[in-house]
């Protein structure tokens, strides 16, 4: 039996899970998904970065918990 990993936004989140939920699927720490992230977001002046935020968080799911 194979067990497929899932995106979904995390329950550990800062704002609304969807940087933590992305860095527990590559099993990477959270923090180096955010910061990476933020400087993306500045480097394009923020704005595509905080329209792509909103779409995930719109898109991705919320993990279950159990």
């Amino acid at each position: 039996m194979t067990i497929r990993k899932r995106l979904t936004r995390s329950r550990d989140k800062m704002v609304a899970g969807v940087l933590a939920g992305i860095g527990d699927y590559f099993d990477v720490d959270p923090t180096i998904i955010r910061i990476v992230y933020v400087i993306l977001s500045i480097a394009s002046v923020g704005f595509p970065g905080l329209i792509a935020y909103l779409i995930m968080w719109a898109i991705i799911p919320e993990e279950k918990s159990f």
